[in-house]
């Protein structure tokens, strides 16, 4: 099978297209990806890329080609033009730098924006062939939550954007089952849709790793912690506030591992909140690293904000906290709790109830070990049954071969 991958991340970026694509070409599939330069999440083009973009021209044996785009940066006003760089120069750019090439299935990876769905169908018309779309953001509901956007109009116009380009799909793919009501009624219940959840990291299942030396080791605290982006959709005020609450506990740590737009932020208000002896941040790392950060950690820690949109979504991070075998305490609604429960992998209480989490901060942190234990393996264990890699990719793999037949 030929394949193109359109994303508008990909390595030396952390996101899961990379291990689909590495497992696909591993199993003999020709595979190319047509990506921006890297520069999430910080929001500038990473200086290892700009120094020698060479380097990063295959990914294993994944042909990476790259088109300019206006890197993130830290204001609304970069962030669109991201986004919309990405897609005039991938239109613009993309078919001469995939001229003479011929694809059997264009697969687009659709985080934020959705608009990375444009070259998708774009390159599909061009090239004559099947397109598939893995949603694992929902628009124009997050944009709403968020308040990125909110304008009725506007929110109107993007919803007619998301309806066109499902409208170009062969086969839609949805993280969330929540999501597929939604996704029909967007596409005008033509299309077919599949549930495909994201899976862990390899690198979750080690057995055994040495705690990272930037966090210091004391083994007479509490530690909950958070890994991932730090952005709106995120609520940190929850968990800021929930920390506040627990400031009397000085046996109970908070450690924040991640980047994001909201890095700056955060930094101010734990200042200003006084929470720097219990609050610590420790910036982002690659996903390598990230097993010997979780090795610190006493107990996983996931929250999204109060809105519609993130109960029927399953944080991607939940995955790797699960693989990881760590309890969770998570602050959600709907699927992602849905999952945390079922799994009888840790405590949970409803999005941005900053009082209910540090209630179930609390309980953990007085639970005994074995307690502690058979919530992680509880949870390691659904995660085998549930989110396991090789089924997941399995799914991808028939479901793109049934394109091409």
């Amino acid at each position: 099978m030929r394949l193109l991958i359109v994303s508008q991340y990909f390595w030396p970026e952390n996101f899961r297209i990379n291990d689909l694509a590495q497992e696909l070409s591993n199993r003999g599939h020709e595979l190319t990806v047509l990506t921006g330069y890297p520069n999430y999440p910080q929001g500038q083009i990473f200086k290892e890329f700009a120094n020698a973009p060479y380097q990063f021209a295959l990914y294993g044996r994944v042909k990476v080609i790259r088109v300019p785009l206006y890197p993130r940066g830290s204001s609304s006003l970069s962030l669109l033009l991201n986004y919309i760089s990405f897609v005039l120069t991938a239109c613009m750019l993309g078919p001469w730098k995939l001229r003479g090439q011929s694809f059997d299935v264009v697969f687009t990876y659709q985080l934020s924006p959705v608009t990375v769905g444009l070259p998708g169908a774009f390159l599909a018309w061009i090239k004559k062939a099947q397109m598939a779309m893995w949603v694992l953001d929902l628009w124009p509901d997050t944009l709403r939550a968020v308040g990125a956007i909110k304008s009725p109009k506007m929110l109107n116009f993007v919803a007619k954007l998301v309806t066109f380009i499902y409208g170009r799909c062969d086969l839609v793919l949805s993280q969330s089952r929540s999501f597929i009501p939604k996704i029909l009624e967007l596409a005008g219940g033509s299309k077919p849709v599949v549930y495909l959840p994201s899976w862990a990291e390899e690198v979750f299942t080690s057995a055994i790793v040495t705690p990272a030396p930037e966090v210091p080791l004391r083994l007479d605290l509490f530690n909950v912690m958070f890994a991932g982006n730090l952005g709106e959709a995120q609520d940190f005020s929850c968990i800021l506030d929930a920390a506040e609450k627990l400031k009397y506990r000085s046996d109970i740590r908070w450690l924040i591992v991640g980047d994001g737009r909201l890095s700056g932020w955060l930094i101010s208000e734990i200042q200003i909140r006084g929470l720097s002896k219990s609050v610590m941040t420790v910036g982002r790392y690659p996903v390598e690293r990230m097993p010997e950060f979780f090795a610190h950690a006493n107990a996983m820690l996931v929250t999204l904000a109060d809105q519609e949109i993130f109960s029927m979504t399953i944080p991607g991070k939940l995955q790797s906290y699960l693989a990881a075998g760590i309890p969770i305490i998570a602050a959600l609604n709907g699927e992602g709790r849905k999952v945390i429960m079922e799994a009888k992998a840790g405590l949970t209480c409803e999005s941005g109830n900053s009082v209910e989490l540090a209630r179930i901060v609390e309980e953990m942190s007085w639970l005994p070990p074995d307690a502690l234990r058979n919530m992680g393996q509880s949870g390691l264990a659904f995660s085998r049954r549930m989110f396991d890699r090789k089924s997941i990719i399995d799914q991808v793999e028939k479901q793109l071969q049934g394109l091409c037949t």
